[in-house]
């Protein structure tokens, strides 16, 4: 892709408004926080401690709005206490320049290498470094440094406060994604009605496993019916894929296909139903044309073998689903399905482990944090030349645009800058027209923030509109707004969005040439996945085997890191270096149908007990050492070839193991590799 159109790309990714559900519950909490802290703030102390405060309250709240599992009082109180830390210190330090400056490098340096917790710590620590740089011009002493800081935190623990006693829809995403898991798989069964070898996208069942782990204090209040129904999910998908799959058994057509799309279609209404009794709280209520289908006396007598099995089964599954999602009023915190999640304390060796795992020179964590430290230092240089003041607004819109990919980076950047535009050309207008006092001030800026938080899901250009428009309104308060004009802010702003830029064009991560080694990770995951499967056929052990389960959960990390890191690819102005878009496409289906059939045999594994089927052992060894070096390959830029493997199933030509699809499940998983390296041999020939 060349720069113009990547530029035209990002450019409309980040002006792009979308349609999202709005919370006005959740923005009014939000807002009602800030305008406690700043109405008490401004009788009490006076403007200059309202507006620090006020960045406390607003950002706390922010921080409550971050798509993460932790307890939102526990983000905005870590957010409020980061915050109000940074404010102190970089007070006592920025006594001279050069000291503060060295500050500045070291804390958006450390902000930077935070993406490596996660993008909800990133954006916290992004966002404390952007406030700190304007916190720390409003106090006079150290003394005042230390209660702007107290205020600050005061504003955090006043939104934390209110997350608990104003409550709005308790577990609300914990509810959300499980019920996006049910639906998901409730649109999957939908779909093999029609196309028996659809695809499944991982993602929701991925989402809902993160939101199913729990601090021990959510764990004693976790409601019951979020408790079970997303590992029956995760069991009921194989189920669903070998009762469609003609492959297993069922003819195309005729009367057992026809009852297998009605049994699909009811286990669709089923489970959709389960999503919403999950979703809102309530009772489920079963389509009476579902349970019919379901309990339909004559499919045993329809189906046979395998295909039976499978409609058993899935009946029974979606028993258990139905009986864990009707609401219950005790809570959930033991069981098979509980997951700890550690407390912040005990999550910063982890952190610590992440980051230390970062530190090396192909690291995109790494050189975003190169980027932004550099990129904040010299924006604060030259906001300070410039004869604007104030000049702290170019390098905060460059450490809240910048991000470690590239697309997000160029793409806020344009956004900040068209959003800083419209809000502060309308606040200002506003200002100077109305000229409000430090009450109507502080009034529009509480107004503004409830906005920001009503819209913030929109679109980053809609948010910056309303944030604009809060600075200048709270700067207003301290009489320093009106000085400084529209030209100049836009000016600031747009000087920060284009060294974010610059930056990522001179010192780049690219996502591009790293394709291979993702591509390599997956191959490598999923033939794992289907090696483990297949070595539980010589050794049955049911079908919960727990490293059958560790696999799985393997390759799908894997596979949506490939995912991603190929959307992010897409919109990278770089040309391919040995991955074309066709290659990408075909190693992408060849792959996914891989992970498909051994997910079918994962559907089938023999009972605790069963004979065991002893040439499995050799099968699994074989595509073991053969998805391995294969990845091995990948990643050297060869073409993967499978010969062992070959040989392996073509000796069961003469002399098949004694089973109903372990011998075809093979030819399927080696046709899916070879058609992984007929994608990379043209490739290879495309270069």
């Amino acid at each position: 892709m060349s720069w113009l159109r990547a530029l035209k790309e990002t450019a409309r990714s980040g002006l792009t408004v979308e349609r999202r559900r709005l919370d006005p519950a959740i923005a009014a909490r939000a807002a009602l926080g800030l305008a406690l802290v700043v109405g008490f703030s401004l009788a009490v102390f006076g403007p200059a401690v309202a507006v620090s405060s006020a960045f406390g309250a607003f950002q706390a709240a922010l921080a409550t709005f971050q798509r993460s599992w932790r307890p939102r009082p526990t983000l905005a109180l870590a957010s409020g206490a980061s915050l109000a830390g940074s404010t102190f210190i970089g007070y006592l330090v920025g006594a001279e320049d050069f000291s503060f400056l060295t500050l500045l490098l070291l804390w958006t340096f450390l902000s930077g290498l935070a993406w490596a917790a996660g993008p909800t710590a990133g954006m916290i620590a992004s966002s404390n470094v952007a406030i700190m740089l304007v916190t720390v011009t409003i106090p006079t002493s150290v003394a005042a440094a230390a209660g702007h800081a107290v205020m600050i935190f005061a504003g955090g623990v006043v939104q934390a406060a209110l997350v608990v006693v104003l409550p709005v829809r308790r577990w609300g995403a914990q509810r959300d994604a499980l019920a996006d898991a049910l639906a998901a798989e409730a649109d999957y069964a939908r779909r093999l009605r029609h196309d028996p070898v659809a695809p499944f996208d991982p993602v929701p069942l991925m989402t809902a496993r993160s939101a199913a782990a729990v601090t021990p204090g959510q764990a004693r209040r976790r409601p019951a019916e979020l408790h079970g129904a997303r590992g029956l999910a995760e069991r009921i998908r194989p189920v669903l894929a070998s009762l469609a799959d003609p492959a297993v058994g069922v003819p195309e057509e005729g009367p057992a296909r026809a009852r297998v799309r009605e049994l699909l279609g009811a286990a669709g209404s089923v489970l959709d139903a389960a999503a919403h009794a999950i979703r809102h709280g309530e009772p489920v209520t079963l389509p009476a044309l579902a349970v019919d289908a379901l309990h339909a006396p004559d499919t045993l007598a329809i189906l046979h073998g395998p295909p039976r099995r499978a409609a058993i089964r899935l009946t029974a599954l979606l028993g258990d689903v139905v009986d864990t999602a009707d609401p219950r009023t005790e809570t959930s915190g033991h069981g098979a399905e509980a997951r700890t999640r550690p407390t912040l304390v005990g999550l910063a060796p982890i952190v610590l482990m992440s980051v230390h795992a970062e530190l090396r020179r192909d690291s995109p964590v790494l050189r975003h944090a190169v980027r932004v430290s550099v990129v904040t230092a010299a924006g604060y240089l030259l906001g300070g030349v410039l004869p604007f003041g104030h000049g702290y607004w170019a390098p905060m819109a460059s450490v809240m645009v910048m991000r470690p990919d590239f697309s997000q980076t160029y793409a806020r950047s344009i956004a900040r800058f068209g959003g800083t535009l419209v809000g502060v050309a309308l606040a200002t207008a506003v200002v100077q027209s109305a000229h409000p006092g430090v009450r109507l001030s502080a009034v529009l800026a509480v107004v503004c923030a409830f906005a920001n938080y009503l819209f913030i899901r929109t679109g980053y250009a809609v948010s910056q509109v309303f944030v604009a428009a809060y600075v200048v309104f709270l700067l207003g308060m301290e009489g320093v707004g009106v000085g400084q004009t529209v030209r100049d802010r836009v000016t600031l702003t747009l000087l920060g969005g284009v060294l974010a830029m610059l930056s990522y064009a001179v010192y780049p991560a690219w996502e591009t040439p790293r394709l291979r080694g993702r591509l390599a990770d997956w191959l490598a995951s999923v033939g794992g996945y289907a090696a483990v499967v297949v070595a539980r056929y010589a050794d049955p052990v049911g079908p919960g085997s727990p490293d059958v389960r560790e696999a799985l959960l393997h390759t799908r990390e894997a596979r949506v890191a490939w995912q991603e890191a190929v959307e992010r690819a897409t919109h990278e102005p770089v040309r391919h270096r040995g991955l074309s878009h066709a290659a990408v496409e075909q190693t992408d289906h060849a792959l996914a149908e891989f992970g498909r059939v051994a997910m079918l045999m994962e559907a089938h594994l023999p009972e605790p007990g069963a004979p065991p089927v002893p040439a499995a052992a050799t099968l699994a060894e074989s595509l073991r050492r053969a998805t391995e070096r294969g990845a091995k390959e990948v990643r050297e830029r060869k073409v993967p070839q499978w010969d062992d493997l070959r040989e392996t199933v073509g000796a069961w030509s003469d002399d098949p193991p004694d089973h109903f699809l372990l011998h075809k499940g093979a030819v399927l998983l080696l046709e899916a590799l070879d058609e992984v390296t007929t994608a990379l041999t043209e490739s290879r020939r495309g270069r």
